[in-house]
């Protein structure tokens, strides 16, 4: 086993390191430029075929759910621990500079999921059963051709290993842990409702887990967004500061100070930067699996929503996190992760405990996650194995959700975080590969002509 741990340590070091971080923005930074900063531009654009797509107008046979409800799938396996502790440990680590460097991640990965969602829909087939199957291993095989199938491959097998880890296991540990400590509820009663909850929804498929995603995820994250500005209101006279702190720290090194380690400017962008792309999973390849399901004719349409869920993920959910805790002065004594959240809440919240806000947004959060990643664990078991395998990949991943509740996960944290990681490179390459598409079926929206999927761009798939 510790052979094993410092094999997953040593890859995790390079898939994690700086050249992936760079790969992920530098990828993200060319499609921004390539597409003059549209996804930004038009966001406004985004929020409107959002609420449009609320019920597809579409014919319901190009798809199985409203283009909503695809965002609100992608969005309920993003929104998550990420959140909470994730934002909570680039602070501890990185200092109030990473929340910069979150934010220009975001706006760069805006571009990133703008371009799979808008692959996935133009490339996306239909199984056996009538159902419509996208995402990074299916733009792989359809738009660079047969001999670039190994790639796809490659990415349907670390997305399948990584669903069980960082979408399962790894969730329903960290709500085990919530609720035993803030509500003293055992690990393994935890493990058995999150398995009977998970199994209800799962089993159903793609249509009752965005059915469920459509309902649960709004109201989650409105919720936590509303605990949020109360804690802000209480904390108003050092909303100015905290934001002074993030930009002045961005460029410049933080001293140590009260039990705070201090951080260098690498730091701040070495742990704002994975720790956004970690939050968002852009260029992790893993919601243009669920935008491929969505009741479109139009790619670019579904890329313009698609693109929501990193600016509500991460300039909107993590901001409020990371403001509640740059208000307070509880970052400065050395605490870290959801530890970190929870105590800010309770400060600026005088008389309500921040543990029980926590434990109750992360138990939501992580079991959203849970329905978001089993069906992208599927799709990928499905490239894989066939149509006939969806079943089974759907039973062992529910039983897996116990297991991760009561089990000491460091090795399994270690490998899904280094899969997850490695998910990456095959959709990067893809995207940098099929960019001219992307870049051509947005300038033709935009012209006015709706060239649809099917219609030959001129491509070549030799």
């Amino acid at each position: 086993m510790e052979a094993l741990n410092n094999i997953f340590t040593a890859i995790n070091g390079v898939v994690w390191g700086p050249l992936m971080l760079i790969l992920l923005l530098g990828v993200g930074i060319y499609l921004q430029a390539g597409l003059k900063i549209m996804p930004i531009r038009k966001l406004g654009t985004g929020f409107k075929l959002m609420w449009a797509g609320r019920e597809s107008k579409d014919d319901s046979k190009d798809g199985e759910v409203s283009p909503f409800n695809a965002l609100m799938t992608a969005l309920s396996a993003t929104i998550g621990t990420g959140n909470i502790a994730g934002v909570a440990t680039a602070i501890a680590l990185g200092g109030p500079g990473a929340v910069f460097w979150m934010w220009i991640t975001a706006l760069v990965g805006m571009a990133t999921k703008f371009a799979e969602a808008v692959l996935a829909v133009r490339y996306r087939e239909t199984d056996s059963t009538g159902n419509h199957i996208g995402g990074p291993m299916f733009y792989i095989k359809n738009g660079l051709g047969r001999k670039w199938l190994w790639l796809g491959g490659a990415f349907a097998f670390f997305g399948a290993v990584a669903a069980f880890g960082i979408g399962n296991t790894v969730q329903s540990n960290s709500v085990a842990d919530a609720l035993d400590s803030s509500f003293g509820v055992p690990p393994w009663v935890t493990g058995l409702v999150l398995m009977l909850l998970s199994a209800a929804v799962i089993l159903g498929g793609i249509k009752r887990i965005a059915k469920v995603a459509g309902k649960l995820v709004p109201i989650m994250g409105i919720a936590y967004i509303i605990a949020g500005v109360v804690a802000l209101i209480a904390n108003a006279d050092q909303i100015i500061p905290a934001f002074g702190k993030i930009f002045y720290y961005a460029f410049n090194p933080h001293a140590a100070m009260g039990g705070f380690a201090g951080a260098a400017v690498m730091a701040a962008i070495r742990f704002g930067v994975a720790r956004g792309i970690f939050s968002n999973e852009a260029g992790l390849g893993s919601a243009p699996i669920a935008h491929a399901a969505a009741q479109t004719k139009n790619p670019v349409r579904q890329g313009l929503i698609a693109m929501l869920g990193t600016f509500i993920d991460t300039i909107v959910v993590c901001s409020i996190t990371a403001l509640v805790i740059l208000t307070s002065p509880i970052w400065e004594e050395g605490v870290q992760g959801a530890t970190l959240t929870a105590q800010s809440f309770s400060h600026a919240l005088a008389g309500t405990s921040g543990d029980s806000i926590v434990a109750i947004a992360l138990a939501v959060f992580a079991f959203t996650t849970i329905l978001g990643w089993s069906f992208y664990g599927e799709k990928c078991f499905q490239f894989l194995f066939g149509t006939r395998s969806i079943m089974l990949y759907r039973i062992l991943f529910v039983l897996a959700v116990p297991v991760g509740a009561m089990a000491n996960l460091g090795i399994i944290w270690l490998m899904a975080d280094t899969f997850n990681a490695m998910m990456a490179i095959p959709n990067l390459i893809a995207l940098a590969l099929l960019s001219p598409v992307v870049f051509k079926l947005t300038r033709d929206y935009f012209d006015g002509k709706d060239i649809l999927p099917g219609e030959d761009l001129g491509h070549d798939k030799s």
